[in-house]
């Protein structure tokens, strides 16, 4: 029995466009132009690299959050889009009229409000920002249900995930098995993390990343995250989501179902493939980036978690079992106390220190609306903030 596969192209907006993210799913576009147009770009203050990506696309319209760039932005454009600018536009570009998609590539919490604003609107959701689902993934699912739309993971390891479970029920799913780089201190003793300098943790070894998400792969947050967005995403409790160390980058996530029997999604490190995935779901389009060559790799490697030496795993377990607040605080402690580090104002190993000691001092509130999460994100920011400079030498 053949499947007819449809052929219109997908209107999408990218939140987050100037970012990484933002540049692999520009690629995409480029590389299948007949299955997914660009709408809409939305950057934070990067007004040349919107322009130039706006001027490449014509997309339709165009939002920069920085609304102090906007004359820059409109001497660099070469046409005349709709301009939205501030907060409240990044929210509009969201919910424009003829997009289909939104994509959401933003990091930190500013992507939460415009994402709900999307699926408000009846967009479905690709979702490349792991702070959205962990802070407020049970309103954002709701939402997504009561609205009728899906959230599409574009993180490569949830994509997999996503991939690995396609026709399938949680219920049939034994473990979900998150693959983890390592960072780049995988195999350092614990006792030289003392004198650990942002340059080194800025230097992953698999996958070209910006600032924050490079220093969690470091760190082993990123992995933590990621946790708590699977067991949201493919409703699956926090006690049958693992990690694994995978230091080639090859098996993207593999899921155990409960015959015994383990699927897993293989690709080379590439965000173009899981974000062409999301765009085209459930069809598998044609492209130009290579395939693997399985008679080039060496070996596939598969470690188990230094747990002691990086904690964040735990912690993040601990969050995502906890429920509420919980995760939301984690998630803003952990962004104070990395940009606090990559400030020079504390060792790498304070982190973890900074983010357990905030999650100490919180109380948890259960099922939160938002104005309860995005306090306790604001709280745990002013409480990591007290904590750095208390560390500050």
């Amino acid at each position: 029995m053949t499947t007819e596969t449809s052929t219109k192209r997908k209107r999408v907006v990218i939140l987050g466009a100037t970012g990484s993210i933002g540049e692999s799913t520009l690629k995409v576009a480029r590389d299948i132009p007949d299955r997914m147009e660009i709408v809409g770009l939305a950057a934070n203050s990067n007004a040349e690299k919107l322009a130039a990506a706006a001027n490449e696309t014509r997309a339709q319209s165009v939002c920069l959050v920085d609304e102090t760039k906007i004359d820059a932005l409109k001497r660099a454009l070469a046409y005349q889009p709709r301009i939205f600018a501030g907060e409240e536009g990044l929210r509009e570009i969201a919910c424009l009229t003829n997009a289909e998609m939104v994509l959401v590539a933003i990091v930190g919490t500013a992507g939460l409000r415009p994402a709900l604003a999307a699926i408000e609107a009846g967009k479905d959701l690709a979702v490349a920002s792991k702070e959205i689902l962990v802070m407020a993934g049970e309103i954002v699912m709701r939402e997504a249900c009561d609205n009728d739309v899906r959230v599409l993971p574009v993180d490569s390891e949830h994509n997999a995930i996503f991939q690995c479970l396609e026709g399938k029920s949680s219920w049939d799913v034994r473990r979900i098995i998150l693959t983890a780089s390592g960072g780049p201190f995988r195999e350092m003793p614990r006792t030289d993390f003392e004198s650990i300098i942002p340059e080194q943790a800025l230097k992953h070894p698999t996958w070209n990343m910006g600032p924050k998400i490079t220093i969690d792969s470091a760190t082993l947050f990123n992995k933590g995250l990621e946790m708590i967005e699977a067991h949201w995403l493919f409703g699956v409790e926090m006690k049958r989501i693992e990690v694994v160390i995978h230091p080639q980058s090859i098996v993207h996530s593999m899921v155990e179902f409960a015959d015994g029997s383990t699927l897993a999604q293989l690709s080379y490190s590439n965000m173009c493939f899981p974000i062409q995935y999301a765009v085209t779901w459930p069809d598998r389009v044609p492209n130009s980036l290579p395939p693997l060559d399985f008679s080039k790799l060496s070996r596939l490697e598969f470690f188990t978690p230094r747990y002691d030496d990086f904690p964040a795993l735990n912690l993040a377990r601990r969050a995502g079992e906890t429920g509420g607040t919980l995760p939301a605080t984690m998630n803003a402690a952990n962004e104070v106390a990395v940009a606090a580090f990559l400030d020079g104002q504390m060792r790498f190993a304070d982190i973890w220190h900074i983010v357990e000691e905030v999650m100490n001092r919180h109380t948890p509130v259960a099922h939160p609306d938002l104005d309860a999460i995005l306090h306790a994100d604001q709280w745990a920011r002013a409480e990591a903030t007290r904590c750095a400079k208390a560390l500050k030498r």
